[in-house]
């Protein structure tokens, strides 16, 4: 398992969202990129689980996935039209900054 965290933004995640990430030097993928256009949330979290990416979502169904104790590698949320596209970025720096893959492991953060 890597050191870093590393991401997977869900099918709401903006494009604009993983270019600022890269930017940063922080490794992401996006829906689009993993042939998951249209996957239900839970197939997203099967395909982030055993790869250890935190999922970034502004899709408030990865709430109740969390809470009904579906294993996941983290989830990062953002309610959407909360925060600017530059917010978010800075708040998952943040998260990759500060983190452990294993602080985030089967935890939601808000941001």
């Amino acid at each position: 398992m890597p050191r870093t965290i590393r991401f997977h933004l869900d099918e709401n995640g903006a494009r604009a969202l993983g270019e600022g990430l890269r930017r940063h030097g922080i490794d992401v993928t996006t829906t689009p990129e993993a042939g998951l256009i249209g996957a239900t949330d839970e197939e997203q979290v099967a395909y982030a689980l055993p790869l250890g990416r935190v999922i970034f979502t502004q899709d408030g169904d990865f709430l109740g996935i969390h809470r009904r104790g579906i294993p996941h590698a983290g989830i990062a949320y953002c309610p959407k039209d909360s925060r600017s596209i530059g917010q978010i970025v800075d708040g998952l720096v943040l998260i990759w900054d500060a983190l452990e893959p294993e602080d985030m492991t089967n935890h939601l953060e808000y941001i």
